[in-house]
């Protein structure tokens, strides 16, 4: 399992923030969340999962980027092409790395950005903070969504990764009928889907959600339960895998033993809307035109709600596939397309899959489902 691009990737990121920086007039970008500091250092370690110590990566106007790390870290952020690290002995209460942060952001100079927009947050005590703020003597302010706009558009190395990603499930999903089936339980099904996709050669699974009832299901982010599939059930499963650091998120449903009518024709509707979402992402198609695009043919009008997300390092990052959201597409910019909508019976269903923009045509990183429902 590796984090790590050629030095010439964290390279190129860093000089296109640090142009942008410029025009912004930004002295320094501080980064305390893991992707972001993995997008510019290759450092991968899940003990960000310790929620005990705090993390640091300066990325400079000028120069290269300084980590300020719990002494922990220094060997693993040895490994990446960062050369400035600084250590403190964590966790210390008193001082938890503040002072080591300050005085390298003062010979940095700011103003100091920091990502503050929709879908981040500071990985570090409000009371650190207010202490860092007192003690750099700077001005810190939003960073004008640079990190956000880097990592949205991907190199042709980070969307390979989400496509190798992308085959593990695919792989996983092929294996379904090893693991369920009537008299199946729920919970047995989720945990034996994590079993097959680490088989397959995910490096973790952090996310598996899904549902399953009488002709579809109505809640889709709760925890398994040890209700057995029954005849006539609708079963989905929606995957958040990592390989080498970058997410798939793609679902799939399965009837059991017997596909309904209401089921066929709903997942119908999800087809065609996947179908009329490809169709219309490209380059320069504001992605509000996508979710009408979807959205027209699962009805709901705007209660229909998100219907798809960015995807990469994070398992939804960047776009939301939404009415409100006129971002523009551009090439690089991977996307999951997730149209919902409702079954005649009360019920719901949701359809998902992972793309990449290009030039022209959007390239399919999952393996695209077939135009009916499968049945086990």
């Amino acid at each position: 399992m590796s984090g790590s691009f050629a030095i010439e990737e964290y390279k190129a990121r860093l000089h296109r923030a640090q142009e942008l920086m410029r025009q912004h007039r930004i002295g320094a970008i501080l980064l305390t969340r893991e992707p972001d500091i993995r997008y510019f250092s290759g450092f991968m370690t899940r003990f960000f999962e310790s929620p005990c110590r705090s993390w640091f990566l300066i990325v400079p106007g000028i120069g290269d980027p300084i980590a300020v790390i719990p002494s922990i870290g220094a060997e693993a952020m040895g490994g990446t092409w960062i050369a400035d690290i600084r250590t403190w002995s964590a966790p210390a209460p008193e001082d938890d790395g503040v002072t080591l942060l300050s005085d390298a952001l003062r010979e940095v100079g700011g103003p100091v950005g920091m990502p503050s927009r929709q879908g981040t947050h500071m990985r570090m005590p409000l009371s650190d903070f207010a202490k860092l703020r007192d003690c750099a003597g700077l001005d810190f302010t939003d960073d004008f969504g640079i990190v956000a706009g880097l990592r949205e558009i991907k190199s042709k190395a980070e969307i390979e990764r989400i496509s190798d990603a992308c085959s593990v499930a695919g792989r996983a999903f092929s294996r379904i009928g090893e693991i369920a089936g009537e008299g199946a339980q729920l919970d047995r099904v989720f945990r034996d889907f994590q079993r097959l996709l680490l088989e397959e050669g995910a490096d973790w699974v952090p996310y598996l959600a899904g549902g399953s009832d009488q002709e579809g299901y109505s809640d889709i982010i709760s925890s398994a339960t040890d209700r057995r599939l029954q005849h006539g059930d609708v079963l989905m499963l929606d995957t958040g895998a990592i390989k080498n650091g970058y997410y798939c998120d793609f679902d799939r449903n399965f009837a059991i033993g017997n596909a309904g009518g209401y089921p066929k024709a709903a997942y119908a509707r999800l087809i065609d809307a996947t179908n009329a979402g490809l169709e219309t992402a490209r380059p320069g198609t504001a992605v509000c035109e996508i979710w009408k695009a979807m959205a027209d043919i699962v009805g709901d009008g705007e209660e229909t709600g998100r219907l798809g997300h960015g995807l990469g390092m994070e398992l939804t990052e960047g776009v939301s596939i939404t009415p409100w959201d006129q971002t523009e597409l551009r090439p690089g910019m991977v996307i999951a397309l997730e149209p919902g909508t409702r079954v005649a019976n009360g019920k719901i269903m949701v359809h998902e899959e992972n793309i990449a923009i290009t030039e022209e045509k959007p390239i399919i990183l999952s393996p695209l489902a077939g135009p009916e429902l499968p049945v086990i």
